[in-house]
């Protein structure tokens, strides 16, 4: 139900999406933790595809863990899980297509129909700003604010923006150095 809901309530693509998801998943089901979720986006966020798609890492977490056809058969219910979390995510964009379709094309260019379209983006970037700052706290936080700040993380992430805004980097090359300088301070600790 949650990815339905956050499929048919949620508009802006994969960010606008994300933390509706996490807030179903982490904070009101439990079926995986901030980690896990911070994972599931830094996993999405660096391998080809839509982002979206950690929706179906997040249901084959959820089912692998809580086993839920039991402890021989945990990589099965993942399996499942992911499977029904992608179809659910996926089956209301495609009602909306086939059957909105001609609707949205008989309403192009009619400004009651397009007016709203742009509040909705504005509110899409209050929503990717929050999806931001969850990253930046679960990953500068890992313990929550009542634990230590994670200067190394810091320090990789202000290195990345440097690298990013100033020098124009490829965003290739700035993940693979990230991830490399990320392994090596965990390897060191």
């Amino acid at each position: 139900m949650v990815f339905t809901k956050a499929a048919l309530l949620t508009f802006g693509g994969a960010y606008a999406v994300l933390p509706y998801v996490n807030q179903g998943a982490v904070g009101h089901y439990h079926w995986i933790t901030p980690a896990q979720m911070i994972d599931g986006l830094g996993l999405g966020e660096t391998t080809p595809g839509p982002l979206i798609m950690v929706v179906a890492f997040v249901g084959f977490v959820g089912g692998y863990v809580k086993a839920l056809f039991g402890p021989d058969q945990q990589f099965l219910a993942g399996a499942a899980a992911a499977a029904l979390a992608t179809w659910f995510t996926f089956l209301p964009s495609f009602v909306f297509i086939l059957a909105g379709g001609p609707l949205v094309e008989a309403t192009h260019g009619d400004l009651k129909f397009t007016a709203p379209l742009t509040a909705i983006t504005a509110a899409v970037v209050g929503v990717i700003l929050n999806l931001a700052l969850f990253f930046a706290y679960h990953v500068l936080w890992p313990d929550g604010f009542a634990g230590k700040f994670d200067i190394a993380s810091a320090l990789i992430a202000l290195g990345a923006a440097v690298a990013l805004l100033r020098w124009k980097a490829k965003v290739i090359h700035v993940i693979a150095a990230c991830a490399a300088v990320g392994l090596l301070v965990r390897l060191a600790i």
